[in-house]
């Protein structure tokens, strides 16, 4: 049986914006056993200022690191974290370059790469970036598949709905052909496509009911004739106050844990920011905690 992971969610608003301190972090988590540093993608941010009814969690002054550049440098300091984009808006980005740029940074860190893709909430990164928000559902799912023969085959033509690509192919190939994609959020749109294309599904879920919700996932893996084992469950657990809940702590991480490897889960990433925490220093004592009450290998950095 694969063993639970357990992942650290990189804390990016609550982070300087200091590349040695970003290095330590990542090394400090990897020494303390986390199997894998997950991180968002938001490429620019509302300016609250002049949206004063704007309720998104992120602006314009959100701390957000880009997840590819991001993992290509942690890839040189680190040697066994696995890195998870938690989530990659993929639908606002170029299909190919997309492709080009995990290819490397698959090389970069010796296959340590998985990607989790979404469709995202936020138009204002849309209309930045050109491309339309109606139809994000559709390109993603277009996306997922022209992706993975860019990984896979050595030249491809493609005449697709949003694809054209004409015998062409990338090169250097990635370690892992395909790179695995992995599908996030909570709505059921998300749900079915996991069900129907991921290699697994990333939501932020509670654990209240979490033994349901791991069955109706399996359930629709199922529908959409694919061997659950194929197609596993990772969830987020959050900490922090975002969700408008009390704050959490180690002893919360413990309970939730219990319940989603009882329901059938196959790890969970920990999200210590909104917590009230005013240093790296504090997050990396909570991951230390938590990496201690889970006994987690330990390696030296």
């Amino acid at each position: 049986m694969t063993a639970f992971k357990i992942g650290a969610y990189f804390p990016h608003t609550e982070i300087r914006a200091d590349a040695v301190e970003i290095r330590d972090f990542a090394q400090a988590v990897e020494g303390m056993g986390f199997s894998y540093l997950a991180n968002a993608d938001h490429v620019i941010g509302a300016n609250r200022a002049s949206r004063p009814d704007w309720q998104g969690p992120y602006d314009s002054t959100s701390r957000m690191y880009e997840p590819l550049v991001l993992f290509s440098y942690l890839s040189g300091v680190t040697e066994r974290l696995e890195f998870v984009t938690s989530i990659i808006i993929a639908p606002q980005r170029q299909t190919v370059l997309i492709a080009k740029q995990a290819a490397n940074l698959d090389l970069f860190c010796g296959g340590r790469l998985r990607l989790g893709f979404g469709t995202g909430w936020n138009t204002v990164e849309y209309e930045a970036l050109s491309m339309p928000w109606e139809d994000r559902g559709a390109r993603l799912d277009e996306q997922i598949r022209v992706l993975r023969r860019l990984w896979s085959e050595e030249t491809v033509t493609e005449r697709g709905r949003f694809h054209t690509i004409s015998d062409a192919g990338l090169a250097p190939m990635p370690l892992q052909r395909p790179i695995p994609i992995w599908i996030g959020g909570v709505a059921d749109a998300a749900m079915r496509r996991a069900a129907r294309l991921g290699d697994g599904w990333m939501p932020f879920l509670s654990a209240d009911g979490a033994a349901e919700k791991v069955a109706r996932y399996r359930h629709a893996v199922r529908d959409a004739g694919r061997d659950p084992a194929a197609a596993p469950l990772e969830n987020v657990v959050h900490l922090g106050t975002a969700g408008g809940g009390p704050k959490r702590g180690v002893d919360d991480v413990i309970a939730d844990v219990a319940v989603w490897k009882e329901a059938g889960a196959s790890g969970v990433c920990v999200y210590t920011m909104n917590r009230g925490l005013t240093s790296t220093a504090e997050h990396l004592t909570v991951f230390q905690k938590i990496a201690d009450a889970f006994r987690l290998s330990k390696t030296p950095h």
